[in-house]
């Protein structure tokens, strides 16, 4: 396969390359089936997409799972009801592919971060990926119940056991990732390399603290959401049983919880106005505003067609949209 030559950034100080843009592999099972993620797969690859995000959580049957304990829904949303699909489809289709070289897996462990249960949890993936090393490997969450000190030790042993080759963390706070670093280098414990926050038009709080402190510490930032879930395609109404079926406030309703309100609202208003003015679409518009940020590595992008990750190849060419500031 062929690849399309993507601007490159290096993960921490760890010398690994990854591409601008990253492929969110949430979607795989759960928004879309088998066939439609092994096609966003091959698209994603060619056009010098490399970098491909996903979790042992990730899965129709897990969505599905949740949404009844949670909300009490029991129906059928997801494409399959199979547990872990996420990693299980990447791992088929590399095993089909042979395209494993092509490609940085990076995947998460949800949460009970002691050594046991991590190297169960890798080893688990690793299955599951079909593959004998995680490029990425992260803490999908900060687990209080596990001290930080004893989750970096676990870590730590599986980086030089040789199945990871970069540590990170996902949805960390500033003070828990300066108390990681502080840990690490006192007790020599490999490193956390890579950061994966939120970010985008209705969440930038990262740009006031978490990012300057990446670019100080050479540590990569990964961001995930750059459309607020689709929220700020407008496609949404503040009525939540108007959800457009198959999306992902659809399938995952606890979406709403973090992005309705009043101001959110507004702020869509304004991108509508802006794409009107400019004829840009406004999820182009979006994803322009994040990937304009030099402090942000790469940026994660779900997609259920190849059409959506045209939109954040055509944000990553265009010259920066934003020379106002964004407000409501």
């Amino acid at each position: 396969m062929q690849l399309i030559p993507m601007e490159k950034r290096t993960l921490g100080k760890s010398g690994i390359e990854i591409s601008r843009l990253a492929l969110g592999c949430a979607t795989f099972g759960r928004e879309i089936d088998e066939k439609c993620s092994r096609e966003i797969m091959e698209y994603a690859l060619e056009k010098g997409i490399t970098l491909f995000d996903t979790a042992e959580s990730y899965g129709g049957g897990q969505a599905r799972a949740y949404r009844k304990r949670v909300f009490g829904i029991d129906d059928i949303r997801e494409t399959t009801g199979e547990n872990h699909s996420s990693e299980k489809i990447i791992g088929r289709w590399l095993k089909n592919t042979g395209l494993r070289k092509q490609t940085i897996l990076q995947t998460k462990i949800s949460r009970n971060f002691t050594k046991t249960h991590l190297v169960e949890a890798l080893n688990a993936s690793l299955e599951r990926l079909q593959t004998d090393v995680i490029d990425v490997y992260l803490f999908h969450s900060y687990d209080p119940a596990v001290s930080l000190e004893e989750s970096l030790e676990a870590m730590d042993f599986v980086v030089k056991a040789g199945k990871v080759r970069v540590a990170g963390c996902s949805n960390f706070s500033l003070a828990q990732l300066r108390e990681a670093l502080e840990i690490s280098q006192n007790r020599g414990l490999a490193r956390l390399e890579v950061i994966q926050p939120i970010y985008n038009l209705a969440y930038p709080e990262i740009e006031n603290d978490l990012l300057p402190f990446c670019r100080k510490e050479q540590i990569a930032a990964v961001t995930y959401s750059p459309l607020g879930a689709g929220f700020l395609s407008g496609k949404y109404s503040p009525d939540r049983n108007l959800f457009p079926k198959g999306t992902r406030f659809d399938v995952m309703p606890d979406h709403a919880d973090e992005y309705f309100s009043e101001t959110n609202f507004e702020l869509v208003e304004h991108l509508r106005q802006k794409a009107d003015r400019s004829g840009i679409p406004m999820t182009r518009l979006a994803m322009n505003w994040v990937l304009r940020n030099p402090e942000v590595t790469s940026v994660l992008v779900g997609a259920r067609t190849t059409a959506h990750l045209d939109n954040a190849l055509a944000a990553l060419q265009m010259p920066d949209a934003w020379p106002e500031v964004m407000t409501t």
